[in-house]
């Protein structure tokens, strides 16, 4: 297929706008925005009614199993291996088959994020951050997106830890309002990433009150009046 009927598939697909964007982005300029989060790990996780999923199993991420995401994220086979040699824990999922259908991270010190943000992420005492969720399409929707965090909260928690903390990228509105459902609150900052002509990064934190998550949460009915 040559590059120009790619391209034009890709349009056909995604659309000019989307695609014009999407190319103006990986060349050119960008600026994401990541929003801080942080919760305790004693506090239950409010019900939700995402459905059931499929039996998996929690394994450990080691160098060694690491070849289990192959068949669903075989681009990220080294970069799982690397994470686990740098002693981050981390948690994949099997099918039955074996294969990785969705992994998390956790980091307990400082954690240089070398493979997409490119920043550095402080993270302090008594606590860690929480990185690298993600999970195959058949799993969106599911609870394991709940299971998954808690499984990890619950193992770092053993270690002595007492608070997760994350960034989010403001543009996600599925991972916001993920965070709002497993009871995320705002820290107030944001780390700025700008990229330019798809070789440079630059970084800088700002502050911010109030909040910037108020108009994802479902809106709170007000009571029925009571009569006179």
């Amino acid at each position: 297929m040559t590059p120009f009927r790619k391209f034009y598939d890709k349009i056909k697909k995604k659309g000019f706008r989307h695609t014009v964007k999407t190319l103006w982005e990986r060349y050119v300029f960008f600026h994401w925005e990541l929003l801080w989060m942080e919760r305790d790990l004693i506090t239950p996780v409010s019900p939700h009614k995402l459905r059931p999923y499929t039996s998996v199993s929690l394994v450990i991420v080691d160098r060694d199993n690491a070849i289990a995401f192959s068949k669903h994220f075989g681009d990220r086979v080294d970069t799982m291996r690397e994470l686990a040699s740098e002693g981050h824990t981390g948690h994949m999922y099997l099918d039955d088959k074996g294969d990785a259908i969705a992994f998390i991270w956790a980091s307990e010190r400082d954690y240089h994020d070398r493979h997409y943000y490119g920043c550095r992420f402080p993270v302090k005492a008594g606590e860690f951050f929480e990185f690298g969720g993600e999970m195959t399409r058949p799993y969106f929707g599911t609870s394991l997106s709940v299971d998954a965090q808690i499984a990890l909260w619950n193992t770092m928690k053993a270690k002595g830890l007492n608070k997760v903390v994350d960034v989010c990228e403001t543009h996600n509105i599925p991972a916001l309002k993920l965070h709002i459902r497993m009871g995320y609150q705002e820290q107030g900052r944001i780390t700025h990433v700008y990229g330019l002509f798809g070789r440079w990064r630059l970084f800088r934190e700002t502050r911010y009150s109030g909040s910037r998550l108020d108009t994802l949460r479902n809106p709170v009915k007000s009571a029925a009046p009571v009569p006179a």
